[in-house]
């Protein structure tokens, strides 16, 4: 199935990256404060969005997210992003040309000040190193859990049905998103995956936290969208937004 404009769009794009600066985006970056940009990490240069790493000299586990400053609950994301350079030392072997558009985050305010990662739905995106297979537009599920085939889904990450994208090519990942019922996966037109029901994981120390500010109530029907530093250069040269009715 190719992506396709989905019933209930406007057929507008709306850019959420104006290609001149950060504006309508907060920086968190594991221990600091939300809006400090540790080491210039997140910037804009000649209109592309960088996630850069030329002024560390260690990555040190400061992994870094980029919030937009406004929740959404039903839309479709376009982003297009590539892999770049050389991964950063000190970098987990498995944050190797990996990225990620993290999807029904819980509000850039509400991290802790060294919290990895935001409660989220991740669409982690992967480069291939010219040899093996690696898909990318994968599940993974910092503090969530989803349904996929009508059952429950535990594991923390699972892979899509995509092509593997190696060397530095640009590639467009599409993100249709329903609220609390269907999540879709496109890469370069093709859906690769879809699930239903994203949910906070009661077993995760966040996801509880967040559980008892919501009353007990477990499916995400809305969120921030944020995109992933790991430790590896990445760009963004668009980050755009159709929103869908309801």
């Amino acid at each position: 199935m190719r992506a396709a404009d989905p019933p209930g769009s406007t057929g507008f794009w709306l850019p959420l990256f104006n290609g001149r600066d950060l504006s309508g985006w907060k920086v968190k970056i594991k221990g600091f404060p939300l809006g400090e940009n540790h080491l210039d990490t997140f910037r804009v240069e000649n209109g592309v969005l960088r996630v850069a790493y030329d002024k560390y000299t260690q990555f040190d586990g400061k992994f870094g997210h980029l919030f937009f400053v406004q929740p959404f609950s039903h839309y479709r994301l376009r982003v297009e992003y590539r892999f770049v350079g050389e991964q950063t030392p000190g970098g987990p072997g498995w944050a190797w040309r990996n990225s990620g558009i993290m999807l029904h985050c819980q509000a850039p305010e509400s991290l802790r000040v060294d919290q990895d990662f935001p409660v989220s739905i991740e669409v982690q995106l992967l480069g291939g190193d010219g040899r093996t297979e690696r898909p990318t537009a994968n599940l993974c599920t910092p503090g969530t859990h989803v349904v996929l085939d009508g059952k429950l889904h535990t594991p923390h990450c699972t892979n899509s049905r995509s092509k593997t994208f190696h060397g530095d090519q640009w590639v467009t990942v599409e993100v249709e998103v329903r609220g609390d019922e269907r999540i879709r996966h496109y890469v370069n037109g093709e859906l690769v995956f879809e699930y239903e029901q994203p949910q906070l994981d009661p077993g995760d120390a966040d996801a509880k936290r967040l559980l008892e500010q919501r009353g007990g109530d477990k499916r995400l029907r809305e969120g921030y969208i944020a995109l992933q530093a790991e430790s590896h250069p990445v760009e963004f040269r668009k980050v755009e937004l159709m929103p869908l009715a309801p």
